[in-house]
């Protein structure tokens, strides 16, 4: 009988079949992933570029690629991993490396490991022999910078006769959004470790507690669940604040009466929970504060009924909006239904209708400035054959399951 997969770590060997899924699909391109640059922030930590980490599972190796060079003689130089070279004194700061070894290819599922010193004799000897280099790197839009990839390759073009750029950004959105089940075990770890980050806040809530002491509370629930903590900046607004979509000053008092707006969720093995709650400081929704919420949690299961194989994000968008809008409330609905989600909190997204194994957000919302409360209710649903499930639901959502959970206070 073979062994339970560990559900903490997605196994090195599925990091190489996407590999091997990408460079296949790539159909005799060479193409380049890179991690990007930087080191530790202060605050915070660095962080890869979620397709290098999805490709590689390395969150610490800034300034390394991964190259498919289909067309090298050598069947183990097809997927070459790049890494800046090891610098002791630095490590001193920052952390200790491994040597290049087979201990480090074990570890990595990689047949090839080099130093990111050879990238451009590597890759500029790949794109002659190939003559067709891949983008795989979204395409910025202007005024930013040009995609890392899309750059070099400019430079390999006049350096190269007739090499010709292909636009196959579309293939990692594809391979990201549909997850695998070691990612959704991943998932649903950040969603379980959610609830718990919500249950330690209900706890406190009440008149006089500030935002900010809510939002440790979250945190230390995520943490207690096994997560590293937020997902994102946590936005936890009372009263007015509750209006303003990406409020994350954190810095007022609670009062009586207040709805609070909570959108916060856990990371768990660098994949994304995201959820948003909206709970009476008092413990019991107004005559007018539960019109605006039951309205918006009936959008939002319009929305979820809507959510399904073959399904549009406007379908959904659609579904929640025309509730929103027959209670008259359509000016307040100011943002989309929902996002991606997975190793981003706004994961990369392809185009095209939703498939099995995608997760989606959504997130309709009501903000009511001139009454001083908003209303937003969050959750995170997976696409199935039969339909969907949401992984968040286990934390409080109607009307009757929020006053419930706030009763001991």
């Amino acid at each position: 009988m073979a062994k339970p997969a560990k559900t903490d770590v997605i196994p090195v060997t599925e990091y190489a079949a996407r590999r091997k899924r990408l460079f296949d699909a790539l159909k005799g391109a060479a193409a380049i992933v890179f991690a990007g640059e930087g080191s530790p922030p202060l605050m915070g930590r660095w962080r890869p570029d979620a397709s290098f980490f999805y490709l590689t599972g390395l969150a610490a190796e800034s300034g390394a690629a991964v190259l498919f060079d289909p067309t090298a003689e050598d069947p183990k130089r097809r997927i070459v991993l790049f890494l800046r070279p090891r610098d002791p004194e630095l490590e001193r700061w920052d952390g200790y490396r491994e040597q290049i070894s087979q201990k480090l290819k074990d570890q990595t599922g990689f047949q090839t490991i080099m130093r990111s010193t050879a990238v451009p004799r590597s890759l500029t000897a790949a794109a002659r022999r190939a003559k067709r280099v891949a983008c795989l790197h979204s395409f910025a839009v202007y005024p930013a910078a040009v995609s890392p990839d899309l750059a070099v390759f400019r430079q390999l073009s006049e350096r190269i006769a007739a090499l010709n750029i292909e636009d196959r950004t579309s293939l990692l959105p594809d391979m990201r959004s549909v997850k695998s089940p070691a990612e959704l075990a991943l998932m649903r770890k950040a969603a379980a470790a959610t609830e718990k980050g919500y249950v330690s806040a209900l706890a406190i809530i009440s008149p006089g507690v500030t935002e900010a002491r809510i939002a440790e509370a979250l945190e230390a629930g995520y943490r207690a669940g096994g997560a590293s903590g937020h997902s994102y900046n946590p936005i936890v607004g009372a009263g007015l604040n509750g209006t303003v979509l990406h409020y994350m000053d954190n810095s007022a008092v609670v009062e009586d009466g207040d709805l609070i707006v909570i959108d916060s969720a856990a990371e768990y093995s660098g994949y994304a929970a995201d959820v948003t709650r909206t709970f009476p400081v008092s413990g019991r929704f107004t005559s007018e504060q539960r019109e605006v919420y039951e309205t918006v949690l009936a959008a939002q299961n319009a929305a979820i009924r809507a959510a399904r194989r073959g399904a549009t994000n406007a379908d959904l968008d659609a579904a929640a909006r025309a509730v929103i809008e027959k209670a008259g409330f359509g000016d307040a609905f100011i943002h989309g239904i929902g996002h991606q989600l997975g190793l981003e909190v706004h994961d990369i997204t392809p185009d095209g209708p939703l498939k099995v194994g995608m997760v989606t957000t959504i997130e309709p919302g009501i903000y009511l400035p001139d009454r001083k409360f908003g209303v937003r209710i969050e959750d995170d649903i997976l696409i199935t054959a039969r339909g969907n499930e949401n992984l968040t639901a286990r934390i409080p959502r109607t009307a009757k399951e929020v006053e419930a959970a706030m009763k001991p206070r």
